[in-house]
């Protein structure tokens, strides 16, 4: 029997300075395609998408262990607010399935 962990992460963000949903989704789709490239995680858009400054954006990693789940979410979000500053994470949700 398999023992698969799932370690899902939403995050609320807000993009100051951001004119137009051209800009926003510039911004997101590069976010998203680097983390999926660099962690091999899962990631999409999933709340806020007419806003100009607001998004919200979910990524997931599987894995067959609790403690790597929590590190790979934490070093994802640690990378997020390493790479790119100009964007404020405002809240997080961690879920461990």
């Amino acid at each position: 029997m398999s023992n698969a962990i799932v370690g899902l992460c939403t995050i609320d963000l807000y993009l100051p300075g951001v004119a137009s949903l051209k800009e926003k989704r510039s911004i997101l789709q590069s976010m998203i395609k680097r983390i999926q490239n660099t962690f091999n995680a899962s990631a999409a858009e999933v709340g806020q998408q007419d806003i100009w400054q607001s998004a919200q954006i979910a990524f997931a990693v599987v894995t067959n262990a609790t403690p790597h789940a929590n590190q790979m979410v934490s070093e994802i979000l640690n990378w997020i607010e390493k790479n790119y500053p100009h964007v404020s994470v405002v809240g997080e949700r961690i879920e461990i399935l």
